[in-house]
């Protein structure tokens, strides 16, 4: 398994950067593909891989120092091609703390993508609804997070020539992408709300007193991932965007054991919409490529 070994007590920033930068040569090598635009295909957004025209597809396996999908539902695949002619680079497949990975091998990738040019990411996961006026199978576009996992993938000595030690973090989801996909709502027919994403490790669900808790300090929706890649994004100067599917319901007063199968019917129910989202942007973002 070709997974990255550092981790902050033994972070060494010239070899990560090595690692990063051989990550980036071996997918140059196996396609000369020139994409500003990066997707991570979370929760809600696996259509788009059938929708893209997709050039290569190079297994995480077969990268260098490349952590390895763990999770069922995520193939582990780097798709290199285009999506309505705009060339992308996307991610089949992403990682989780509690899959038992560092912040930095999490991050790894988004790394990888920044290296190879990507200017802009979109994120989409899926998450627990703690507001009240959000129901389950609805859209949330991200507005700010929270971050409640006790780890940060900028921890260790600082690499000067991808950021500055102390990035701001005033603004981590762009307020322009960010109006493109309300545009794109309102043009659909799409309920989009917005508000906060709260991380946590995982992997357990939570209990009612921190769900009451989680909503009380500003939580809209709980999930277990997108914040450590934001953070890295931002870190390099990356535009994000992110959408969560809301799978299932989180109120305390009235909390019910959470249904796997309930929870990826109620992400399917909401991929297309994701989907149209999704797409809308990266036409009003990305140049077209003719072939």
């Amino acid at each position: 398994m070709n997974t990255n070994s550092q981790h902050a007590d033994t972070f060494d920033p010239e070899t990560y950067r090595e690692q990063v930068e051989e990550a980036a040569a071996h997918v140059r090598s196996e396609h000369d593909h020139k994409a500003t635009v990066g997707l991570i295909l979370g929760t809600g957004l696996g259509q788009l891989a059938d929708d893209m025209d997709v050039e290569q597809a190079i297994s995480y396996h077969d990268i260098p120092h490349f952590p390895e999908a763990t999770v069922e539902q995520h193939e582990g695949k780097l798709l290199l091609g285009r999506l309505d002619g705009v060339p992308v680079t996307a991610m089949q497949g992403r990682f989780h703390l509690y899959e038992g990975y560092s912040p930095k091998q999490v991050t790894f990738p988004v790394r990888v993508l920044a290296t190879l040019g990507v200017e802009t990411l979109l994120i989409s996961n899926a998450a627990g609804g703690m507001n009240p006026h959000h129901e389950k199978g609805e859209l949330m576009l991200i507005t700010d997070h929270i971050n409640l996992q006790g780890r940060n993938p900028l921890t260790g000595p600082n690499i000067d020539e991808w950021g500055p030690r102390f990035p701001d973090m005033s603004e981590p989801y762009d307020v322009e992408l960010r109006e493109l996909a309300e545009e794109q709502a309102l043009e659909h027919g799409i309920k989009l709300h917005e508000g906060v994403y709260l991380a946590v490790i995982g992997p357990n669900m939570e209990t009612k007193a921190e769900y009451r808790f989680m909503r009380r300090i500003g939580g809209d929706v709980v999930g277990m991932s997108t914040v450590p890649e934001v953070i890295v994004a931002r870190h390099m100067d990356l535009r994000c965007m992110a959408i969560t599917v809301i799978t299932d319901e989180c109120f305390p007063d009235a909390l019910e054991p959470i249904d796997v199968e309930d929870v990826m019917a109620a992400a399917a129910d909401a991929q297309p919409d994701l989907t149209r989202i999704t797409r809308g942007v990266v036409r009003e973002i990305g140049e077209p490529v003719v072939a």
